[in-house]
Protein backbone atom coordinates (compact mmCIF):
# COMPACT_ATOMS: atom_id res chain seq x y z
CA UNK A 1 0.00 0.00 0.00
CA UNK A 2 1.46 3.63 -0.95
CA UNK A 3 1.54 6.29 1.21
CA UNK A 4 -0.76 8.20 -0.91
CA UNK A 5 -3.79 5.17 -0.46
CA UNK A 6 -2.56 5.28 3.35
CA UNK A 7 -3.88 9.07 3.17
CA UNK A 8 -6.63 8.65 1.18
CA UNK A 9 -8.23 5.63 3.22
CA UNK A 10 -7.57 8.06 6.29
CA UNK A 11 -9.64 11.06 5.29
CA UNK A 12 -12.59 8.93 3.76
CA UNK A 13 -12.64 7.88 7.21
CA UNK A 14 -12.61 11.00 8.75
CA UNK A 15 -15.15 12.35 7.14
CA UNK A 16 -18.10 9.22 7.60
CA UNK A 17 -20.41 10.19 10.05
CA UNK A 18 -22.69 7.51 11.12
CA UNK A 19 -25.02 9.39 12.29
CA UNK A 20 -25.06 11.68 9.15
CA UNK A 21 -28.83 13.26 8.27
CA UNK A 22 -30.18 12.04 12.04
CA UNK A 23 -31.64 14.85 13.72
CA UNK A 24 -29.55 15.82 16.78
CA UNK A 25 -31.03 18.60 19.61
CA UNK A 26 -28.82 20.87 20.39
CA UNK A 27 -28.17 21.30 23.97
CA UNK A 28 -28.98 25.27 25.34
CA UNK A 29 -26.99 25.31 28.59
CA UNK A 30 -27.51 22.91 31.52
CA UNK A 31 -28.99 23.03 34.98
CA UNK A 32 -26.84 22.98 37.94
CA UNK A 33 -27.05 22.83 41.56
CA UNK A 34 -23.97 24.49 43.47
CA UNK A 35 -24.29 23.17 46.15
CA UNK A 36 -23.38 19.59 45.15
CA UNK A 37 -21.90 20.57 42.18
CA UNK A 38 -24.20 18.72 40.24
CA UNK A 39 -25.27 18.99 36.33
CA UNK A 40 -27.79 17.79 34.18
CA UNK A 41 -27.61 18.95 30.20
CA UNK A 42 -31.16 20.57 29.23
CA UNK A 43 -31.71 18.12 26.40
CA UNK A 44 -31.26 15.25 29.38
CA UNK A 45 -34.43 16.79 31.59
CA UNK A 46 -38.61 16.43 30.49
CA UNK A 47 -40.77 19.45 30.96
CA UNK A 48 -40.03 23.16 31.17
CA UNK A 49 -39.19 22.63 34.94
CA UNK A 50 -36.17 22.88 36.14
CA UNK A 51 -35.44 19.54 37.93
CA UNK A 52 -34.44 18.98 41.30
CA UNK A 53 -31.18 17.88 42.32
CA UNK A 54 -30.59 13.96 42.40
CA UNK A 55 -28.10 14.55 45.51
CA UNK A 56 -30.25 17.37 47.52
CA UNK A 57 -33.48 17.62 46.28
CA UNK A 58 -33.33 21.38 45.79
CA UNK A 59 -34.38 22.61 42.38
CA UNK A 60 -31.10 23.36 40.14
CA UNK A 61 -30.88 26.74 37.86
CA UNK A 62 -30.46 26.81 34.33
CA UNK A 63 -27.31 28.31 32.77
CA UNK A 64 -26.91 29.17 29.54
CA UNK A 65 -23.59 27.30 27.76
CA UNK A 66 -20.48 29.35 26.74
CA UNK A 67 -21.70 29.27 23.02
CA UNK A 68 -25.02 30.56 23.61
CA UNK A 69 -25.78 34.38 23.25
CA UNK A 70 -25.86 36.28 26.85
CA UNK A 71 -24.13 33.58 28.64
CA UNK A 72 -24.64 33.10 32.40
CA UNK A 73 -21.15 31.83 32.96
Amino acid sequence: MSVIDTVKEILEASTQNPNRGDSVSESKGAYWCHDCQERILDVDVEGEDAPDCPACDDEMTFERSAGSTGCAC
